[in-house]
């Protein structure tokens, strides 16, 4: 019996990456009975993606945003759409930014039998992602509280997951449901991967590094790089911080401590060189 797996993806105005992303999958090697269907929200690009999309990917279903999505709420339609379209047994999160590996799927797919085994339940798989071809260096994937949680060629659960790269069983979707309306951009994966674990699931990240995504530089909000004005303007802003949002997820998940996190933040935004030497201190 095949195994039914939807790709979920969102993007704007990257077309290049997206179709090199999309590429990378469609180039991957699928295990014996697999099949996937890609879900791909254009939220609302003006430099041809959906146009170059549909001439070389025609079977991807496309899906048009409004320009206001962003990355939480345009998977949000994604996977909304995916699961009215058919019963899929596993989803798949794909940032467009992500170059995979040939064999990703089948590493994906036998850590999560992996986990199974282990943990007589499902669990969701967080694909580790190096920062170059060349290097074996930790970009996105899964982390703890004392940081990244680094490939070791062994499953390892995590705590707070990066969305470039996941597989969710159709079991924890029917369990918790969709990512979280309350989030537009950011945050709104680690909220998912605490909504998984808070409902008795885990989080575990690949054995090895199985997809390739640069890391963004130091967001704007915290670089001593930029001017107040500039680090203020991105800690509000959708695609930065997005301090309102923020403090949703501190209140739904860090409860106790979600006004000194606050606090932390904007001390961090007001001078992040200063705030680094006195946590560098306290550590």
């Amino acid at each position: 019996m095949k195994k039914k797996i939807a790709t979920l993806m969102t993007c704007h105005n990257r077309r290049e990456q997206t179709l090199n992303c999309i590429k990378s999958l469609f180039e991957a090697t699928l295990p014996k009975d697999t099949w996937l269907k890609v879900y791909l929200v254009d939220d609302g690009s003006t430099d041809g993606t959906t146009e170059a999309i549909k001439e070389n990917f025609p079977k991807i279903k496309i899906i048009p945003g409004n320009g206001n999505l962003y990355w939480n709420k345009g998977m949000r339609l994604a996977w909304e759409t995916a699961a009215e379209d058919d019963n899929f047994d596993f989803f798949l999160w794909l940032n467009d930014d992500t170059i995979l590996d040939k064999n990703f799927l089948g590493e994906l797919l036998g850590d999560f039998q992996e986990a199974l085994d282990q943990e007589k339940s499902e669990s969701i798989i967080i694909g580790s992602c190096r920062n170059e071809i060349e290097h074996e260096t930790f970009s996105y994937g899964g982390r703890d509280e004392t940081g990244p949680i680094i490939p070791n060629g062994k499953i390892q659960k995590c705590k707070f997951i990066n969305g470039n790269l996941v597989l969710i069983h159709h079991k924890i979707f029917d369990s918790i449901g969709n990512l979280s309306p309350l989030y537009t951009h950011a945050i709104g994966d680690n909220d998912y991967g605490l909504r998984a674990i808070n409902a008795g699931y885990n989080c575990f990240v690949s054995k090895n590094f199985i997809a390739t995504c640069p890391q963004n530089e130091l967001a704007p909000w915290c670089n001593p790089r930029y001017s107040l004005v500039k680090r203020f303007k991105n800690l509000y802003s959708p695609k930065g911080l997005n301090i309102k949002e923020y403090i949703v997820f501190l209140k739904n998940h860090h409860k106790k401590n979600w006004l000194i996190s606050t606090i932390k933040v904007y001390l961090k935004t007001l001078s992040p060189k200063t705030y680094q030497l006195f946590a560098e201190k306290l550590t």
